[in-house]
């Protein structure tokens, strides 16, 4: 089919995250979507792996990477966006309202070194705007909800659409994060799920629902319709709304969010070290027995 993007799928158990490899096959142009920094908690440190295994497809399928596309600021995992753009050359986009997420978190990490206006991403992408990836046209949807920046691209007879949609037999991303909001989200699923029914739904992320023995990322819209069981058959806009807050109140913060934002924000850039060829993540600290040490007086 003319309009339709080679795919091809990276999965990271570690953190149930699907990474992207999308080309066109006239051009071997290509895009990464979601590339998957490997990040040890315990130890702190960061591994490439995972990206390795990504650029060593791509160049022995003889692929030019043209793009590096976010579809938004992850608090599950550390991207490997700079690492591609590195090996490659390749600019990194997300969608232009990363400013707001930049605003919110900025003030929690203390992330004074945030370039302005999102300047740490090289591309800002608005709703609805379209570029080329070799003969294939990508659109840029705004899909609020799970974060205000979330975007999905489009390219010809798929979408991918980051953690806005899960498989049909999980349902939906949650929205009680910073700026997260369910009747937005809600919304930004209706606009997916106006595509054509064929249309092919890549996601981003994968738990294995109750039942299913496999993991799995793509669907179409056609079954998102039918099966959702957050979405589908019909659910109203109240019902959604209802649903999502009473799940996401039973939820635990994911296990890197920490890392994963205070990076991600940046591009996935690690905040500037201290010349001793470490750097240093940021854990901010409340409570009642916190302490803190007095300035000394001089």
């Amino acid at each position: 089919m003319k309009d339709a993007p080679a795919v091809q799928a990276f999965f990271d158990e570690a953190t149930n995250t699907v990474s992207y490899l999308v080309w066109d096959e006239a051009t071997r142009a290509a895009a990464v979507i979601d590339p998957v920094l490997d990040w040890n908690n315990a130890a702190g440190e960061a591994d490439t792996r995972s990206a390795d295994a990504l650029l060593a497809a791509a160049e022995g399928k003889g692929l030019r990477l043209e793009w590096v596309l976010e579809t938004h600021a992850h608090a599950d995992h550390l991207t490997a966006a700079p690492y591609v753009k590195q090996r490659t050359g390749a600019p990194v986009g997300i969608g232009a309202r990363i400013t707001e997420v930049q605003a919110i978190f900025r003030p929690v990490f203390d992330a004074r070194d945030l370039l302005p206006g999102g300047g740490d991403f090289d591309r800002l992408f608005e709703d609805g705007e379209t570029f080329a990836l070799g003969g294939l046209s990508v659109e840029v949807l705004h899909v609020p909800g799970h974060t205000p920046a979330d975007v999905a691209y489009r390219i010809g007879d798929a979408v991918f659409v980051g953690d806005t949609l899960f498989m049909p037999d999980s349902g939906t991303a949650r929205a009680d994060f910073p700026g997260g909001d369910a009747r937005q989200l809600y919304r930004s699923i209706g606009r997916i799920l106006a595509l054509p029914p064929e249309t092919r739904v890549f996601i981003c992320h994968d738990y294995k629902a109750p039942g299913r023995d496999r993991f799995a990322w793509e669907t179409t819209v056609a079954e998102q319709r039918a099966r959702n069981i957050h979405v589908g058959e019909g659910r109203d806009e109240e019902s959604f709304v209802a649903l999502r807050t009473k799940r996401d109140a039973t939820l635990s913060a994911p296990a890197l969010l920490l890392p994963s934002i205070q990076v991600n924000i940046r591009a996935g850039r690690f905040p500037a070290g201290e010349g001793r060829g470490v750097t240093f993540l940021r854990i901010p600290v409340a409570g009642r027995g916190v302490i803190a040490q007095e300035e000394s007086k001089g």
